[in-house]
């Protein structure tokens, strides 16, 4: 393995995370901006309102998007399975 291995593999693993995590921080980020929204809106600025909504969001999110964040895991681990295989 060279520098240009661990390279390619580290980028691979960084992408995967990135595509694996997105769905679930893109919904929390949406959830936290709209409940900031009605926050600032109604001048309720209790700290604990958004841990519930988002928790609930981010589970729904992450049932319904676990089959595709699997899918992404299982490829990139078939991926780095084929090089160990292969001998890099």
């Amino acid at each position: 393995m060279n520098e240009a291995d661990a390279l390619d593999m580290m980028r691979d693993a960084v992408w995967a995370i990135i595509l694996g995590a997105g769905p679930a921080v893109a919904a929390a980020m949406a959830i936290g901006i709209a409940i900031a929204l009605m926050q600032a809106l109604t001048q309720v600025q209790e700290a604990t309102l958004t841990f519930v909504p988002k928790i609930v969001v981010i589970l729904i999110v992450m049932a319904t998007t676990g089959s595709f964040t699997g899918a992404q895991i299982f490829a990139f681990t078939e991926r780095v399975y084929g090089r160990i295989e292969r001998g890099f």
